[in-house]
């Protein structure tokens, strides 16, 4: 049915989002990644859930009040995190939405390093084997994992397919992509 019959709550919750400029809630940190889904926000087993499957649950272990930790320094005591951490924060809000079956991040890995990319792509493989997974990235490291990969330019997909397809018909995919790799050799 057109998307303007389904109701909007409904479709709106099937979705987890994660974008790259995540916002940064100061609140505790149970709190920052209840706001994934406001219908759970102070469910304390759906935030240890979320923080795990967005690969913060031990860097907030590792806090002094846990899930109680004020975040940011806009209150007293208020502690601060790495970019790293804070998007592992944002990664876990969009985990909080356990119906959604479309996830969609928005160069999740921005402020990680290759070895925690690698990593962390490897869990979200396992995570949304059963879900439709939408990544927005400019390394090509990561794009070239995807089942496809859709080139957008100028608002359009220009190409469509796989890795292996995309570099054998030699279009701007392949192009950038060696261009990127041979920034490694």
């Amino acid at each position: 049915s057109p998307l303007a019959e389904c109701d909007q709550a409904a479709l709106l919750a099937r979705f987890g989002v994660s974008f790259q400029d995540f916002t940064r809630y100061q609140l505790p940190v149970g709190e920052n990644i209840g706001a994934g889904d406001v219908s759970a926000f102070d469910d304390e087993a759906r935030w240890r859930e979320a923080a795990a499957q967005g690969m913060a649950a031990p860097f907030i272990e590792r806090m002094p009040a846990g899930y109680e930790t004020q975040l940011g320094r806009w209150f007293a005591k208020g502690q601060e995190l790495s970019v790293g951490q804070w998007q592992k924060m944002a990664l876990a809000r969009a985990f909080m939405r356990q119906q959604a079956d479309i996830l969609i991040f928005d160069e999740p890995t921005a402020a990680m390093d290759a070895a925690a990319e690698a990593e962390l792509f490897e869990h979200f493989r396992k995570l949304t084997r059963d879900k439709v997974t939408i990544l927005i990235s400019h390394r090509f490291s990561t794009v070239r994992r995807a089942d496809r990969i859709a080139v957008i330019d100028g608002g359009r997909i220009t190409e469509y397919g796989t890795h292996e397809t995309r570099m054998t018909e030699g279009g701007r995919y392949a192009t950038l992509f060696t261009l990127q790799a041979e920034g490694y050799r």
